[in-house]
């Protein structure tokens, strides 16, 4: 049968790093190796999947659409082999799991003890990334599972982890720091929020939360790390909008700052773990929200300062 398994992987790693070269070097073989194998397929099928030019390999529109089908037939494969590593005990081998970086830091290192004494087989493989991205990498079979916004991934299954609020932090110096209670959207009116860059989950809800307030979000500053937008509030560039999470397991012992929870609906989002429909290890992912879920609600309970 033709093209291949192997071919399909070649042809699949080509169109990913976007030249011949790279791609053999990503699948370990020689370029003239991986070339004959694509011409083979090529040959087998009846037209050329990549155009070849000195800017690397672009996919026919033929090839395109052999490439989605590859895509599928690979993770289809996949799928089968991480079945067969299934066995009664739980999880075993590489899982590829992606989190948002407002979560994972936080959250993961209260789960892994738990997690490796209950399977002691198991590899996870962690990548931190924005919620557009975690999406297209777990529909495209390039993450097994993700800790992420459910709304994110429509189709996906999930495991409810946990609710959180966000909240905001000012120097005690600021106005809004006179009281510690609840902060309600019209005392935020005219304050410059700060948040993470575009394409994350956080910088929407801070974003429709500016604009309902009669705040607004600075031109000029986009933070990296929710520890950037805190420290930039500790120097009084703006109110710093943070998740709960991060508040009680990292900044809520910052005494430079004063931290106060959005009295609004609209300030606050569900936590899930997320994983493919009919995924093989579906079982293994609801005990490992288990795990999380209970690492996540003692992390989040009040403490007494």
């Amino acid at each position: 049968m033709r093209p291949t398994f192997r071919q399909l992987e070649y042809l699949v790693a080509i169109d990913e790093t976007g030249r011949f070269s790279s791609a053999a070097h990503s699948m370990h073989v020689s370029q003239p190796s991986l070339s004959a194998q694509v011409a083979e397929a090529e040959s087998h099928l009846g037209f050329k999947v990549f155009e070849r030019g000195r800017n690397g390999a672009i996919a026919t529109p033929l090839g395109r659409e052999l490439l989605t089908r590859a895509r599928e037939v690979l993770q289809s494969m996949s799928d089968i082999k991480r079945l067969a590593q299934y066995g009664r005990d739980g999880l075993v081998g590489q899982v590829r799991l992606g989190v948002l970086p407002t979560i994972g830091p936080y959250l993961l290192p209260r789960c892994t003890a738990r997690l490796h004494a209950r399977y002691p087989q198991l590899r996870l493989s962690i990548r931190e990334e924005s919620s557009v991205v975690l999406n297209q990498a777990l529909s495209d079979g390039r993450m097994d599972v993700v800790i992420s916004a459910p709304e994110d991934h429509p189709g996906c299954t999930s495991a409810a982890l946990f609710h959180e609020r966000l909240w905001i932090a000012v120097p005690p110096d600021d106005p809004l720091a006179q009281t510690r209670g609840p902060v309600g959207l019209a005392e935020l009116s005219g304050r410059a929020f700060l948040t993470l860059a575009l394409g994350h989950r956080l910088n929407r809800l801070v974003a429709d939360l500016a604009e309902r307030s009669g705040g607004h979000l600075p031109a000029d500053y986009e933070g990296t790390s929710l520890d950037a937008i805190r420290h930039m509030a500790a120097l009084g560039a703006g109110v710093a909008v943070l998740p709960e999470l991060y508040v009680r397991c990292e900044a809520e012992r910052d005494d430079s700052l004063v931290f106060r929870r959005i009295d609004d609906p609209g300030a606050e989002r569900d936590i899930a773990l997320i994983w493919r429909p009919g995924s093989p290890l579906s079982t293994g992912f609801n005990a490992v929200a288990d795990i999380m879920r209970e690492a996540a609600h003692a992390a989040l309970a009040p403490r007494t300062r």
